[in-house]
């Protein structure tokens, strides 16, 4: 144990989980985080953090000593920190055991709320947490599996407050935006998802939206404006480089089992129409006209990215549901999944212009994600270090079905 200083202990609004993981290239920059959370709780104490931190930067020891850090940050100061060996932050029972024990944490401070911040690389429905020295990119699947893991080990260890769950997740990684990994929270009973559907800039997501959380409990719709604004507006200093914003856009998704299953439904029956629809000639290639004319995200390079076949749902199926040459089936279908992925979106904001990725344009990208390939070269072209097409929602919304019947 290191550290002396006791944070004492009261009812809290919010208890926010940071689980970082620091065992890659992004560990220095990415630490900015903790000193936000310093700050922010030392300027509201309805707030308290729990934190796991795996890093080898100057902290609590040397540079260069891969270890992990679990501490409590409450009032502005850091609690007696545990230093252990190095854990892995892409291993699903680790995220679990971290879950657990900041609901733990928000059983002690009597929090009425509690979130978890993912900090570290991510993929989209790839997944996300990298670790250099572990199990790699975890399945976005399994992420919000260790959370239900998580709500379950706490409801076990502490059967008087089986009630308590993660309200909401903070995706501060790539791409993670997405209709397939709002599915899994979903189905994991978290209540909402904060993520970009694009690349972010480290340290990317500030943990001061943990005060927008806590000061709009209540109010679901102030809360998600009040994320996404000071997401879009923080600005990080890049020396000669000028300064930039995290993210060229961010969403706060409603994730209420009511709309991921209207969303589900809608999306599978656009799904089954477009194979059907694609046996045509003719209409096949229309088809295949209008989702290249939406971009799929990571659009500041011609590299044959993944997530180039990643595109902004609403704007997909919003042309091909005006799209003359299809068939009125069809049409009808992409406009009620256009209208039931905009049901989940609470609030998000877009650049037409974000300057460090070149001037692209993402005004298009209002909401989650959706992946659409339209050749054999943008299906899990990562494969098998990612797999976007390995997720619960691309099977049950006949994903490959599509695939086959476009790409």
């Amino acid at each position: 144990m290191v550290g002396t200083v006791g944070a004492e202990r009261a009812a809290r609004a919010l208890e926010f989980g940071i689980y970082r993981d620091g065992d890659n290239n992004l560990d220095r920059v990415q630490a900015q985080v903790i000193a936000q959370a310093e700050e922010t709780s030392a300027r509201d104490h309805s707030v308290e953090f729990t934190v796991e931190d795996t890093t080898a930067r100057r902290g609590f020891l040397p540079a260069h000593v891969l270890r992990t850090e679990t501490y409590a940050i409450a009032d502005g100061e850091p609690s007696d920190v545990h230093v252990s060996d190095a854990h892995d932050m892409a291993d699903r029972d680790n995220l679990a055991a971290f879950v657990a024990s900041t609901l733990d944490a928000a059983e002690r401070s009597s929090a009425t709320q509690t979130w978890v911040d993912l900090v570290d690389h991510g993929g989209g429905d790839g997944g996300g947490l990298e670790a250099d020295h572990g199990s790699g990119i975890m399945r976005a699947d399994d992420i919000a599996g260790a959370i239900a893991d998580g709500v379950a080990l706490h409801a076990r260890r502490h059967p008087e407050d089986a009630g308590r769950g993660v309200d909401g997740v903070v995706a501060n990684q790539c791409l993670m935006s997405t209709e397939s990994f709002s599915y899994a929270l979903s189905h994991a009973g978290v209540r909402y998802l904060a993520a970009s559907p694009e690349t972010m800039l480290a340290p990317g997501v500030p943990t001061s939206v943990a005060h927008d959380i806590a000061a709009n409990e209540g109010d679901p719709v102030a809360m998600a404006r009040a994320v996404v604004h000071r997401t879009m507006t923080t600005r990080y200093d890049a020396g000669e480089a000028g300064r930039f914003a995290p993210a060229a856009a961010f969403d706060v998704i409603d994730l209420a089992p009511a709309k991921i299953a209207t969303m589900e439904r809608a999306v599978a029956n656009l799904d089954g129409a477009i194979a059907s629809g694609a046996r045509n000639r003719s209409v096949r290639a229309a088809i295949r006209e209008d989702a290249r004319a939406v971009p799929g995200m990571v659009r500041f390079t011609d590299e044959p990215m993944p997530w180039q076949a990643d595109r902004p749902a609403q704007a997909l199926y919003g042309i091909l549901a005006s799209d003359g040459r299809l068939p009125q089936t069809l049409r009808d279908a992409a406009t009620s999944a256009a209208r039931a992925v905009s049901a989940t979106v609470l609030a998000h904001a877009e650049s037409g212009g974000f300057a460090p990725f070149g001037g692209a344009d993402y005004s298009d990208a209002a909401g989650p994600t959706v992946h659409f390939p339209v050749s054999a070269r943008q299906i899990d072209t990562w494969a098998p270090a990612i797999r976007e097409t390995d997720n619960a929602f691309y099977r049950a919304v006949g994903g490959a079905q599509v695939a086959r019947a476009i790409a």
